[in-house]
């Protein structure tokens, strides 16, 4: 087993750009050599780890046009260095997007959510600990993913979408970003690229040494949020082994159109079950038009976790899974017969 080195971090050149452009121009220069660095707090677990090595990085602390929450076209733009508490805070979330300032503020602790960022938490890699340690795993370029093998630890691993890797995503924001049909903006070489929420995930299917599409030059600049579900029905709930600090086991993310006691619509995505959010597509055609009783919840819940494929150590997840969506199409409604 390789073991990891907590010593002093290896060198690197750093940059603290005041711009976005002269931030792009960094990243054109140095290419893949070059790391970006937000919050900070997933970067330094793996540069005080010695895992990762860049020749350069990115200090983002001083460009304050990624900063800052604003209305847009009926909805409301994030700046991507945005802190996780000022999103608890702000009357334009609270009050059109509640479900997104509940999950930034269940991330981690006080401390860390002062400190820590929207695109840090959307953007952070997977935490399986073969991985974070520096396994050779398939996610690290080598041939083998030890969190699925017989004898194994994998708790907290994939249920859904595994294909070869097991790991997770670990973020709270990204299944509510889903679920409010958001936009993200990605800035490359000057050039604007936006992105569904549900796209700017990929699985180890696409690429399995990465949880986004970021690839080495692309900078995350913000987050647009749609009208659209703005008022609605917003239900997200976390559950984890401790009340403060730890990761989700399962997360879920629902908008939901519709009266206390019929559904019009829904969007509704699960997270910590698979290596990118996992939207529930069959349940959300399935509520369509749907009164809110349990039968119909159960059925919803049976279609939520078909195709799951639990594995040694993580079969409580599916149970999980269904539970979080019978809550989630309860909401505060009371059942009717």
């Amino acid at each position: 087993m390789p073991a990891s080195i907590r010593d002093v971090m290896p060198a690197f050149e750093l940059f603290q750009p005041a711009s976005v452009a002269d931030t792009l121009g960094l990243l054109e220069r140095h290419g893949s050599d070059a790391w970006i660095m937000a919050g900070g707090l997933d970067t330094f677990d793996w540069l005080k780890d010695r895992i990762q090595k860049p020749k350069v990085v990115i200090d983002l602390s001083n460009v304050s046009e990624l900063r800052g929450i604003k209305e847009r076209d009926g909805g409301i733009e994030i700046g991507a260095l945005t802190t996780l508490t000022t999103i608890t805070r702000d009357p334009l979330v609270t009050g059109k997007y509640r479900m997104l300032a509940e999950a930034a503020g269940l991330v981690a602790s006080p401390q860390i959510r002062n400190q820590g960022t929207l695109g840090g938490n959307l953007a952070q890699d997977a935490r399986c600990w073969y991985y974070r340690a520096g396994w050779p795993c398939y996610r690290a370029g080598g041939n083998i993913c030890y969190a699925d093998t017989p004898t194994s630890l994998n708790r907290e691993h994939a249920i859904f979408e595994a294909d070869r890797c097991v790991a997770v995503n670990p973020s709270d924001t990204a299944p509510t970003l889903i679920a409010l049909d958001a936009q993200f903006v990605i800035m490359r070489e000057g050039r604007e690229q936006v992105v569904s929420a549900q796209d700017f995930f990929v699985g180890p299917g696409i690429d399995i040494t990465r949880l986004t599409m970021l690839q080495p030059g692309d900078l995350l600049t913000a987050i647009r949020i749609p009208g659209t579900w703005a008022g609605k029905e917003l239900f997200f709930e976390k559950v984890r082994d401790r009340q403060v600090w730890d990761f989700a086991l399962v997360n879920i993310a629902a908008a939901i159109d519709g009266s206390a006691s019929t559904i019009t619509r829904t969007r509704m995505v699960v997270n910590g079950v698979a290596a990118r959010p996992h939207r529930l597509e069959a349940v959300e055609a399935f509520l369509a038009g749907k009164s809110r009783t349990p039968e119909v919840a159960e059925q919803a819940a049976d279609l939520a976790v078909a195709g799951a494929e639990p594995l040694r150590h993580n079969a409580y997840k599916v149970p999980l899974v269904r539970n979080l969506v019978k809550r989630a199409i309860r909401g505060g409604a009371e059942w009717t017969s």
